[in-house]
């Protein structure tokens, strides 16, 4: 049987194949609100067969926004269409998660296909916050250094976020802390310079995620899974380390998180990431292998025939798909064709199903 149509059993949740659609932001919400694009957007894929979709960085705050077209879920009323949206994904056999957010000192920046727009103070540009005042880039604002009562208010603002995603109805719960977003920026020694107790040694720099996990595992039930997203390198010399990594991973395993999803990058712009297929596969790799969770797996993977094999030599037990999943929502139909795995088709697309 192929391993990537094998079900990976979590503690209160069944993944029934090994492939997950991984958070991409959208970009198209308003004042948080998702709307019928993301309706649309997230139904297709689960009618195309993935076991799991990790709904894009949605913010925890208004502030936490990469952009003013960001999704939100820091109030109430952004439960309602979010909750469409998991009942969608929910009636197609799928697992719905969520990727809770906070970008940082990678916050109010334009949207990426309107990299000129002029950001309007107030509506799509605001003050942005970091551990230090460092700010991403020369072309970046400058952050403002969060004092320790502002880093309590963010860890408070997770709890709620997945308080509310408990509600909306959602299986899995992602904190996002990788891609040089707010609480990357306090796991490097390249963004955190602080002196108290959120910066300098390790257990300085992992305390804010700590505390988010401490947090959020207080709150939710245990039918909902909690996951991670972590970069496991900067790329960068004096940055966060793939040893930093496995040791974060033993320390939030023994929380209760269950999966561990493995990126890399996005603190600075600087950063040489040679991007080409399976380039992050090591990591989750060395990760999964020397502390023991369950890891997932990125980055330019487009094939059947390359997930089956990243599973077959046990680099890591979940496949995290994104572009291809925006090029082709069917994609886990057609590798089931190609690994030979006879897969059930929704009744209405049967008459396409290749025999």
């Amino acid at each position: 049987m192929s391993k990537l149509f094998q079900p990976l059993n979590l503690e209160n949740n069944i993944l029934k194949n090994r492939i997950v659609m991984s958070p991409m932001c959208q970009y198209f919400g308003r004042d948080g609100f998702a709307n019928d694009w993301h309706l649309v957007h997230y139904g297709s894929r689960a009618v195309g067969g993935v076991s799991a979709i990790i709904q894009e960085a949605t913010a925890v705050s208004p502030q936490g926004r990469i952009t003013y077209k960001d999704l939100g879920i820091w109030k109430d009323e952004h439960i309602l269409k979010l909750s469409k949206i998991v009942q969608s994904i929910h009636d197609n056999k799928c697992l719905a998660g969520i990727q809770l957010a906070h970008a940082g000192r990678k916050a109010s920046t334009p949207v990426p296909w309107l990299p000129n727009e002029k950001l309007e103070d107030g509506y799509s540009k605001w003050a942005i916050v970091a551990p230090s005042s460092i700010p991403f880039d020369i072309h970046s604002q400058k952050p403002k250094e969060l004092s320790v009562d502002e880093i309590n208010i963010i860890i408070n603002d997770f709890r709620e976020g997945a308080e509310r995603a408990v509600k909306a109805g959602y299986d899995i719960i992602e904190i996002h802390a990788a891609h040089g977003f707010l609480i990357h920026e306090f796991l490097s020694p390249l963004s955190n310079l602080r002196k108290d107790d959120y910066g300098g040694n390790f257990p300085n720099r992992i305390r804010l995620l700590i505390r988010i996990i401490e947090s959020i595992k207080q709150i939710i039930p245990k039918k909902v899974s909690l996951w991670v997203r972590i970069s496991a390198t900067d790329w960068e010399e004096g940055g966060w380390t793939v040893d930093e990594s496995i040791e974060l991973a033993e320390i939030i395993k023994n929380l209760g998180v269950e999966v561990l999803d493995v990126s890399s990058g996005g603190l600075t712009a600087q950063a040489k990431i040679p991007n080409k297929p399976n380039y992050q596969v090591p990591f989750a790799n060395k990760i999964k292998n020397n502390s023991g969770i369950i890891t997932g797996t990125v980055g330019l993977i487009t094939n059947a025939i390359q997930a089956e094999e990243i599973l077959e030599n046990k680099e890591a037990d979940l496949i995290f798909i994104g572009r291809e999943l925006l090029r082709n929502p069917y994609f886990v139909f057609e590798a089931a064709n190609i690994l030979k795995r006879d897969l059930e088709w929704p009744p209405q697309y049967e008459k396409a199903k290749l025999r």
